[in-house]
């Protein structure tokens, strides 16, 4: 018994160690996330803000549910859309619906 007791006591680590190297795989896996996952993700939601700040009367646009149709006018300080979906057809939509802006029509002075 007394040898179990001993050989345990030589073969603890003492409490020294380099804590920066012991992490340093938890911190370049937490780099990688950053640079392949969240820095895109908040780029592309930065640009789909602009985006949807841009938006004026005569863009044909995409909402998110699949709705082609052509901003005619706007509602409720700006945060709801009208679009025109066919003739006689308009539609209201929140802003926040657009998916993307097909294209845009030139003014003309």
């Amino acid at each position: 018994m007394e040898l179990l007791y001993a050989m345990g006591q030589q073969g603890a680590p003492s409490g020294g160690g380099n804590f920066f190297v012991s992490f340093l795989p938890f911190l370049l896996i937490i780099a990688v996330f950053y640079f392949l996952i969240i820095r895109p993700q908040t780029k592309k939601q930065k640009e789909h803000q602009k985006l949807l700040q841009s938006l004026q009367k005569g863009d044909k646009v995409v909402t998110v549910g699949g709705i082609h149709g052509k901003i005619v006018g706007f509602k409720n300080d700006d945060k709801v859309l009208i679009l025109k979906v066919d003739d006689n057809v308009k539609l209201e939509v929140e802003r926040s619906a657009i998916s993307s802006v097909n294209s845009r029509e030139e003014k003309k002075n």
